[in-house]
């Protein structure tokens, strides 16, 4: 097995477009590192110079001990899964993973025992005669794998490879990928749009936005500390409420957001994270979660009136869609008795929770 390392890996096309502005950061040793970000943001341009596909305009590619820039992808001892599973549909499901050991010369005895190996690890044992029009789009994807992994390579890069299943097959295929890291213990890296996969399946994240990394860490800490606006609105659904204003202090903080006042409390600790920032534009945002619907707020927790627009419920928890001084806001609660729509609601909370941005850096204030 091996690491993968770049060092300010950049990517710039022709036209003078930088699709990767000087990408820093390691997939360690049978790690299960995740690229995510929104469409165009550079992570799969990112994927496919480690794999070799794109050339690196500038900076350093490594994996294990080896600098890589120059080497070609056959050579890079590493297996890609792709969106599309690109089967070849002439064959059967044993033929398309046995035909890049093939390729490469492998002897016949140790093509069916990989092959053999790898049908028992995926569950494709009974299908190993069948040919692609025969089998589920989970089952494609399957095979797939199968085929990078009868490879035995060093690094697996899996490029978004259930953005083509339904809802329920991408939740069983991301249980089948993180069960085959955890048997392999296979450095795996894995592009993703779907914040929910990558939250999931990652030991470690690496959020892109344009071009740049915004932050790399596991996903807890991404999801409780994010180092910026963008990563706290990206990361989370229902998304981070936010509420923009000037930070004011009158016996105690608060947030003067125009229509809406949003109270800070007297905690030290929120205290000591906004010093420096008074009487400046500030951003504070909130986990959907961190909002609680109350009949009447305590006179020791600060609230927010708003009204009721929509009701989601979607089984074993109920989204609330609300209007609070023109914005919008989302709250996330448990079941249970909820007031119709048009209401009027308050809505407790604890500032403690609330994370705070520089409104023109857009950087986390405090720690």
């Amino acid at each position: 097995m091996a690491s993968v390392k770049l060092e300010n890996v950049r990517k710039v096309y022709p036209n003078g477009q930088v699709a990767v502005a000087g990408a820093t950061f390691e997939a360690r040793d049978a790690e299960l590192l995740v690229l995510v970000g929104p469409s165009g943001c550079g992570k799969t341009t990112t994927l496919r110079m480690i794999a070799g596909l794109e050339s690196a305009t500038s900076g350093t590619l490594s994996i294990g001990d080896r600098i890589v820039n120059d080497v070609k992808p056959a050579d890079r001892d590493i297996a890609m899964v792709f969106q599309s599973y690109a089967l070849y549909p002439h064959m059967s499901v044993a033929e398309n993973l046995a035909f890049g050991l093939k390729l490469r010369g492998v002897a016949g005895d140790e093509i069916r025992r990989r092959v053999a190996e790898a049908a028992q690890m995926l569950g494709l044992v009974d299908m190993l005669d069948r040919q692609p029009r025969a089998l589920s789009g989970g089952q494609r994807q399957r095979v797939a794998l199968g085929r990078a992994l009868v490879r035995q390579p060093k690094v697996f890069l899996l490029d978004e490879p259930l953005s083509n299943l339904d809802a329920k097959l991408r939740l069983s295929m991301r249980v089948e990928i993180a069960r085959l890291h955890r048997r392999l213990g296979t450095t795996m890296i894995y592009v993703t749009h779907d914040q929910i996969e990558a939250m999931t399946l990652g030991q470690r994240i690496v959020v892109f936005n344009r071009g740049e990394i915004q932050q790399i860490d596991t996903p807890m800490n991404l999801y409780t500390k994010p180092a910026n606006l963008f990563v706290a609105g990206f990361l989370g659904s229902p998304a981070m409420n936010f509420f923009r204003g000037t930070l004011r202090a009158k016996g105690h903080l608060y947030l003067d957001c125009g229509a809406t006042i949003l109270a800070l409390g007297e905690d030290a600790g929120v205290a000591a994270r906004l010093q420096g920032s008074l009487n400046k534009e500030i951003i504070a945002g909130i986990r959907p979660e961190d909002l609680r619907p109350v009949a009447t707020p305590a006179d020791s927790e600060p609230s927010l009136s708003a009204q009721l627009d929509v009701v989601e419920p979607v089984g074993n928890e109920v989204f609330l869609n609300l209007s609070c001084g023109g914005a919008e806001l989302v709250a996330r609660t448990p079941p249970g008795n909820l007031p119709e729509p048009g209401s009027q609601l308050n809505l407790a909370y604890a500032p403690t929770a609330l994370h705070f941005f520089d409104a023109k850096t857009e950087l986390r204030i405090g720690a």
